[in-house]
C-alpha cells in the first residue's frame, strides 16, 4: 500500500496539489535529470494525484525536491493531466504561501523574498506577509520570471476547420501561441468554451506537428505547450484570456507564464513599454498582474524579465491511499469510448 499526503490549494480557481510526503527522492544532478526521473520512474504516482479517482482532467499538482541552483530554497516539479510543465506561474504564487506557512522559508514583515528553482530556471518570489512566528498571513505573491521572449510574429499556420490562421509564439517559461479569438472567426466572450478549447487544441496540434521550437539554453524546455486566446482588449485595457495547455487541458486562471509571454510579446510590438503594469483575466474573473521589469542578457533577441502578480488560497489537505489489488489505483483518463478499455 502506498501512501500519499498533499495540500491543495487554489490560485484564481486553479488548482495546486502539493506533494508532502510519500513522494521518492528523486538523485538526479540538476532538474531537469529529476524531472526526467520522475517523468521515467514514478509517473504512476503523478497520475495518482493528478487524474481520477483522486483528481481530474483539470488538476494541477507541485511535487517540492531538493533545489540544485544555489539560491534556491528548494525545487519544484510542475504536473498536470498529461505530464510535467516547465513553469507554472499560478503555483509559484501558490507555493509563496504554502513556503511560509509551512516553515521552509524564514518570514518576516511586510514582504519576504525567496527564490524557487523551476524546469526552466530560478523564479524570484516577494510575498506580502503579516503576523508572527507560527502565525503568518500571507496576502499577494508576485514573482520575477526567467528571460521571456519572443519565438514568432505573425506565423501562418493551415489550421483544419480554420483555414490559414495568423499566431505568434513566444516563451514565458514555457512556449505559447498567443492569438485574439477574432483570428478563429470566434468571440472570445460569446463564443461556448469547448469551441474555443477545440480552436486552440487545432493550433497547438498544427504547430507541434510543423514547426521544431528549440529553446535557446535547454533542449528539454524547446516544445510548445499550449495557446492562449485573448480577447481585443487594447495595451491600457484589462484583458481577458483562455489558456488551453498540454493535452486540452483549460487553465482556470489567467496563466502565470502565460501572462509572463504576453507582456514580452507586447512589450516587443512596443505596446506596453516597462514598469507600465496589465490585468489580465481569467475564465473563473481571477486577476493577474502583469508587468515587464525591463531588458535581460540572454542568448534570445529583445528578453526580458516579467513580474507577475496575484493570490493563493487553501484549499484542502489529507492523504490518499492507492492499494497494490487496486486495478485503477494510478489514476485513470475517462474513455472517449468504450471500445478505450477492450483489449
Amino acid at each position: 500500500m502506498t501512501r500519499l499526503s498533499y495540500i491543495d490549494y487554489h490560485t484564481c480557481g486553479e488548482p495546486v496539489r502539493i506533494v508532502t510526503s510519500g513522494y521518492p527522492a528523486l538523485t538526479g544532478a540538476g532538474i531537469l535529470d529529476k524531472r526526467r526521473q520522475a517523468r521515467e520512474q514514478h509517473d504512476h504516482l503523478r497520475r495518482a494525484m493528478m487524474l481520477e479517482p483522486r483528481g481530474h482532467d483539470g488538476m494541477y499538482g507541485v511535487i517540492p525536491i531538493a533545489a540544485s541552483h544555489p539560491d534556491a530554497a528548494f525545487g519544484v516539479l510542475f504536473t498536470h493531466n498529461e505530464g510535467y510543465s516547465t513553469m507554472c506561474g499560478h503555483a509559484t504564487i501558490a507555493l509563496g504561501r504554502y513556503a511560509i506557512e509551512q516553515g521552509l522559508v524564514k518570514a518576516s514583515e511586510p514582504v519576504t523574498r525567496f527564490a524557487i528553482e523551476a524546469p526552466c530556471g530560478l523564479v524570484r518570489l516577494a510575498c506580502e506577509v503579516k503576523g508572527s512566528q507560527g502565525n503568518w498571513k500571507v496576502g499577494n505573491v508576485s514573482f520575477e520570471s526567467v528571460p521571456a521572449f519572443v519565438e514568432a510574429r505573425d506565423l501562418v499556420v493551415l489550421v483544419p476547420g480554420y483555414g490559414d490562421v495568423v499566431t505568434d509564439i513566444a516563451y514565458g517559461g514555457a512556449y505559447y501561441c498567443i492569438l485574439p479569438a477574432s483570428r478563429f472567426g470566434l468571440d472570445l466572450m460569446q463564443t461556448p468554451v469547448e469551441k474555443i478549447v477545440a480552436a486552440a487544441g487545432a493550433l497547438t496540434d498544427q504547430v507541434r506537428a510543423s514547426r521544431r521550437i528549440t529553446h535557446p539554453t535547454e533542449p528539454d524546455l524547446g516544445f510548445l505547450y499550449g495557446t492562449i486566446v485573448t480577447d481585443q482588449a487594447g495595451p491600457g485595457e484589462d484583458s481577458f484570456n483562455l489558456c488551453v495547455f498540454a493535452e486540452r487541458q483549460i487553465d482556470r486562471s489567467p496563466t502565470g507564464s502565460g501572462v509572463t509571454a504576453r507582456m514580452a510579446l507586447d512589450h516587443a510590438k512596443e505596446l506596453i513599454p516597462a514598469g507600465q503594469g496589465r490585468r489580465i483575466r481569467s475564465i473563473t474573473g481571477g486577476t493577474f498582474i502583469g508587468k515587464v521589469i525591463g531588458p535581460v542578457d540572454f542568448p534570445a533577441a529583445g528578453a526580458v524579465t516579467v513580474e507577475v502578480g496575484g493570490r493563493g488560497h487553501l484549499s484542502g489537505e489529507g492523504s490518499f491511499v492507492i492499494e497494490a489489488d487496486d486495478p485503477l489505483g494510478h489514476g485513470f483518463a475517462l474513455p472517449k469510448r468504450f471500445a478505450e478499455i477492450v483489449g
